[in-house]
């Protein structure tokens, strides 16, 4: 899945980042930006972000973005974090927009720690012809071993649907609540 992937390259550079803002010991920051004129008549830019946390927490950010001189635009962000006590997680997006007006976003965001695992991706859509759907795919794992897994869906013509499906550990069915 195309989000998947982006996220993983997302957290990736993020975790790069982090590794290498500052020395664990002292913590600090590290920022960077900039825009240019691009080929296509438009701007591409970005900025970057960094922070090390003097007790060894490490996050960053990475955004970026560009126009044409036709009214098209696409934009990507990142981020990714790890806590003093080795929790993890990231998120990734990317948006286009086009000069007939239509749109699309694609998201996802993944964490783990001692309490469990969350990963969820989604994407919406919106036609130039009016014409709008989405839908999002959530999996939480508590430390418990529970999981579940979600799905719901969007569209002008039938509203919002949903559903879930719960297990236990050992892989039985059990009750979402």
């Amino acid at each position: 899945m195309k989000t998947r992937t982006q996220l993983g390259l997302v957290a990736a550079l993020a975790a790069t980042l982090c590794a290498f803002t500052v020395d664990a010991q002292a913590g600090g920051r590290v920022h960077a930006r900039g825009a240019v004129a691009n080929a296509n008549g438009g701007v591409t830019g970005g900025a970057v972000n960094a922070a090390r946390g003097p007790n060894g927490g490490t996050a960053a950010r990475a955004r970026g973005y560009t126009t044409d001189g036709a009214g098209n635009a696409k934009a990507a962000s990142g981020g990714a974090f790890q806590d003093p006590n080795g929790a993890t997680g990231a998120r990734a997006s990317t948006t286009t927009r086009n000069a007939d007006g239509s749109l699309s976003h694609e998201g996802g965001f993944a964490a783990s720690g001692a309490k469990g695992t969350v990963e969820s991706t989604g994407s919406v859509n919106k036609g130039a012809d009016g014409s709008a759907s989405g839908s999002r795919n959530t999996t939480a794992t508590g430390a418990n071993g529970n999981t579940y897994n979600g799905q719901t869906t969007y569209s002008k013509e039938t509203g919002v649907q949903h559903s879930a499906t719960c297990t236990d550990a050992a892989g039985n069915t059990i009750a979402c609540r």
